[in-house]
């Protein structure tokens, strides 16, 4: 164990790697704060400056630019109400409400810490438990898998407690949005009304910058040319505020739990830090004391989720150097990149060459100590936005979301669907509907759909139902959904025995 921290550090520190690691979280830091920018395309583009070097100084710094990445998309979540990678979704719901009522910098604090305490967590985790973990993972079916991902929708009717119907529809309309696009088991069209376009389904990146970004320009267009409500203290001045030791201590249930759970989510193929960080806030909002605080602007809803999909982001890899199965997105973009360069990924790669293993861990546990001190400069320089007026911000963040939808996949049809999306989000806002339901059932959607439907495939059952009870009655999935089924009961069941006590009364 001793050698190989002494072999990742000696990595790490040599000057000029060092210098590079630097670079790494900086421009990871800044492509996961730019709309539309995901992990995944954030790791792809940190790979050009990877083809000088040898395979182990390469995956450590685009582990790097991927940590620093998800921690870059809580800024403008808290900031701006747009979430900068999708697995910031959930650090809106209480970091921009903190945000208007100028506690930005006490938020921001606290989702620095945050995600520094979950990365580095999920580092150690990968050094000391990877083989274990790994054999625990591939335990994990469709079924399970499933279990795990409906669990995150359980969250629907807790969003707004007093418009549970509402929400729930919203929650439907994003699952329906998410069947949009070929079946993921037959290749077959569907809902796609004759036109190629919709062929490959509906883009997460860009309905969620029209949901978030577009609809929050339309909002603000009827508010005061500046967004004076976004600042700390009577000067106006703000910049991220290092959470006191008591603050730390008033989460440190919360981070404890969605460090291990947003782990084991990162251990997960086709999992990652998206599910993580919606799994990890309901997970929360459940069990706290006081779940009505939760969408208000409260510190316990910005750690869970900046907690789990950081502690995912090492989850991931996990599964990539001991068995050679990317456990994401941006975890298969780095195999690529390694195999390009003559690595053969597998089970026998950390017992041949180990310095992969320390060198991953040292560059996730500097890069997370480093990314704190890199995202206060960078959040200052972004909050110094906030004084433009807003005749000049609206459209320039108009014209950044555009550049994001329009980088997912180089075509306008993106474009046009972000700015359907801001329309519709607008209307959605107007009608009192929850956009955050509908980007929910959207994310969550096609991985419940498609590892539902290969449970189905591979499951033991003559007929319908004995396929379905073969499903249920696995112990994993059994209790995932029993605790799935409870979650969803409890807004709805809770009030009507409330008032049934109250009239017996």
């Amino acid at each position: 164990m001793i050698d190989l921290l002494t072999s990742g550090l000696s990595v790490v520190f040599a000057p000029q790697m060092f210098v590079l690691i630097i670079l790494a979280v900086f421009l990871g830091t800044l492509f996961g704060a730019l709309p539309g920018v995901s992990a995944t395309m954030a790791v792809t583009l940190g790979i050009p400056f990877t083809y000088k070097m040898d395979a182990v100084n390469a995956i450590a710094f685009l582990v790097a630019i991927y940590c620093a990445s998800i921690t870059g998309g809580g800024m403008t979540a808290i900031l701006f109400k747009i979430p900068g990678v999708p697995s910031s979704a959930p650090t809106t719901y209480d970091g921009y409400p903190m945000a208007q009522r100028g506690e930005a910098g006490k938020a921001l604090g606290m989702q620095l810490i945050c995600s520094a305490i979950g990365g580095i967590f999920a580092a150690v985790c990968m050094l000391l438990l990877s083989p274990q973990l790994t054999q625990a993972a591939l335990s994990f079916g469709p079924s399970e898998l499933f279990a795990i991902s409906f669990m995150g929708l359980s969250i629907l009717t807790s969003l707004e407690t007093d418009n549970i119907c509402r929400t729930i529809i919203s929650g439907l309309i994003g699952l329906l949005l998410a069947c949009i696009g070929l079946d993921p088991l037959l290749g077959v069209p569907r809902l796609t009304f004759g036109t190629r376009f919709l062929t490959s389904g509906i883009e997460m990146i860009p309905v969620m910058i029209g949901f978030f970004a577009v609809t929050e320009v339309l909002k603000q267009t009827n508010k005061p040319s500046k967004l004076q409500s976004v600042g700390d203290g009577k000067s106006g001045q703000m910049s991220a505020q290092m959470p006191s030791l008591k603050e730390i201590l008033s989460v440190k249930w919360i981070i404890a739990r969605c460090s291990v759970l947003g782990t084991v989510i990162g251990i997960l193929p086709g999992a990652g830090a998206t599910i993580a960080s919606f799994l990890c806030y309901s997970t929360e909002q459940k069990i706290s004391k006081t779940p009505e605080k939760f969408g208000t602007g409260c510190l316990e809803g910005i750690a869970a989720p900046e907690v789990g999909n950081n502690a995912a982001t090492g989850g991931s890899m996990v599964p990539l150097l001991s068995l050679g199965i990317p456990g994401g997105n941006a975890a298969a973009i780095m195999m690529s990149a390694l195999v390009l360069k003559g690595v053969t990924m597998g089970p026998l790669l950390l017992i041949n060459q180990p310095q992969f293993l320390s060198a991953t861990f040292a560059s996730m546990f500097v890069s997370n100590i480093i990314m704190v001190f890199a995202a206060i400069v960078i959040a200052k320089i972004f909050v110094q936005v906030l004084k433009i007026p807003y005749s000049v911000l609206g459209p320039t963040i108009i014209m950044m979301a555009t550049i994001g939808a329009y980088a997912t996949k180089n075509t306008s049809v993106d474009v046009i669907l972000m700015a359907i999306s801001g329309l519709i989000g607008f209307v959605f806002v107007t009608c009192k509907f929850n956009s955050s339901a509908m980007i929910l059932g959207l994310v969550l959607g096609v991985i419940c759909e498609s590892n539902l439907r290969r449970a189905y495939t591979i499951a033991d059952g003559a007929t319908l139902m004995e396929a379905t009870v073969n499903i249920v009655t696995r112990p994993v999935t059994g209790i995932v959904l029993l605790v799935c089924l409870i979650v969803l009961l409890n807004p709805v069941v809770k009030p009507l025995l409330a008032k049934k006590k109250e009239g017996a009364a």
